[in-house]
């Protein structure tokens, strides 16, 4: 059964979903259900909703992908009992879901399907959902650690800056400076683990220096720990090339700009996890300094905040909303989805007993990323959540990996919640 699942997702690896550009997954995802003889419909942000019979449970994950690196040029390969991608992001991040879905599908099973669209560039599709669903009980496979039903997650929010800087004498040097080949990592689960941002590396290397910046860009998704970061500056005195940061000469003199605002910004910016939750062990709130842009004078930079509770995320964007106001940017928010507050109830306790099964132990647990039980819940406030899923290793990066047999024995988890529900 395993081997049937793999080679669903290796089909899915192979029509293009990036988010916000998840079209022809639609359409493939749509007809693969039709022709087994289930009913589909969809609303007007391209969520579907796959159902046959009248069943009580309805299983829930996104179809979109983050793309980094190649993708949606993908090209899998398995190593120890893992799969990875050369080059690229995977897209086990939430494609081994829908891989489980289809052999479902495949065997006909009567159940609801709910496949929601643009989770990672702000839970879009959950937070917009016009569809009317039967089942009493969701099941969200979007969770990545074997043996574990969560029970909650944190809330969020998109935190945007900007501002119109006048231009500037330039200095005697220009430079091209550039951080490259990061690890990356997701900028909620992976948030409190340390790794390097290379937003804030590039700052950290121009703190003291007097620079004039003409151009910027870095970080790649709002929800990913930035990889790398070009930059054109022009330089009182002359740079050189660290560990971290290479340092080219450039040779065509460009307009520059009064950045010192946007350079101390970013250095103040408190990258990373703000406080922690002890209840759950991990992070209460955090923020990702994720990208930033400057073209013409016009910087503007974009980070993702995270909180454990709704108190939390307000906090942690008031205090940035007032850094941004410090230096004279205008801030806005987007994209803000509300946390999920952790219950256990007679469903979860279902799948705690199905997972326990498998797996011979079974705990529950919060997640320091967002989830779209949170935001389905307020649609849905009659329907009972809990998240499952196969181990997944750092997603929304080109390290992105998961461990192959962990998805056999969650499929069976999946089952027995079918059978006992």
């Amino acid at each position: 059964m395993q081997e049937k699942i793999i080679n669903h997702f290796i089909s899915l690896t192979k029509v293009p979903h990036c988010s916000q550009n998840s079209d022809e997954l639609f359409n493939f995802l749509s007809n693969f259900a039709e022709d087994r003889n289930y009913s589909v419909s969809s609303d007007k942000v391209q969520n579907i909703l796959i159902k046959k019979g009248h069943p009580k449970l309805a299983l829930q994950a996104h179809y979109d992908m983050v793309c980094m690196g190649e993708a949606p040029l993908i090209e899998t390969y398995e190593k120890e009992g893992w799969m990875h991608a050369k080059d690229s992001s995977l897209g086990a991040d939430n494609g081994m879901a829908i891989a489980m879905m289809m052999q479902l599908m495949d065997e006909g099973t009567e159940l609801e399907f709910l496949l929601t669209a643009n989770e990672e560039v702000g839970l879009i599709g959950a937070g917009a959902i016009d569809l009317e669903l039967e089942a009493k009980y969701m099941l969200n496979l979007d969770f990545e650690d074997e043996g574990i039903v969560c029970i909650g997650c944190a809330g969020g929010a998109d935190l945007l800056a900007e501002k119109t800087l006048a231009k500037t004498e330039a200095y005697d040097y220009f430079y091209k400076l550039s951080v490259s080949g990061l690890e990356g990592g997701h900028s909620g689960v992976e948030i409190h683990k340390d790794i390097p941002n290379a937003i804030k590396i590039m700052a950290n290397f121009l703190e003291g220096k007097e620079v004039r910046v003409a151009s910027c860009s870095g970080g790649e998704r709002r929800n990913s720990i930035p990889t790398e970061i070009t930059m054109i500056v022009s330089s009182k005195e002359p740079l050189n090339s660290n560990n971290l940061v290479e340092v080219n000469s450039f040779d065509t003199t460009v307009e520059v700009y009064k950045s010192s605002d946007f350079l101390n910004l970013l250095i103040e910016f408190q990258q990373g996890v703000y406080a922690y939750n002890e209840e759950f062990n991990l992070p209460d709130t955090s923020i990702n300094l994720a990208i930033v842009k400057f073209e013409n004078g016009l910087a503007k930079i974009e980070c993702s905040s995270r909180g454990m509770s709704d108190e939390g995320l307000e906090a942690i964007n008031e205090k940035n909303v007032n850094l941004f106001k410090k230096y004279g940017f205008k801030s806005s928010i987007e994209y803000k989805y509300p946390s999920w507050k952790p219950e256990i109830n007679t469903f979860t306790s279902l799948v705690n007993d199905a997972m326990n099964q498998e797996f011979s132990e079974s705990k529950y647990e919060a997640i320091h990323a967002g989830l779209e039980c949170g935001v389905l819940l307020e649609h849905y406030p009659n329907i009972k959540f809990a998240s499952i899923g196969p181990t997944i290793v750092s997603p929304h990066s080109m390290n992105e990996r998961v461990k192959l047999d962990s998805v056999g024995k969650i499929f069976k988890v999946v089952k027995e919640v079918i059978k006992n529900i």
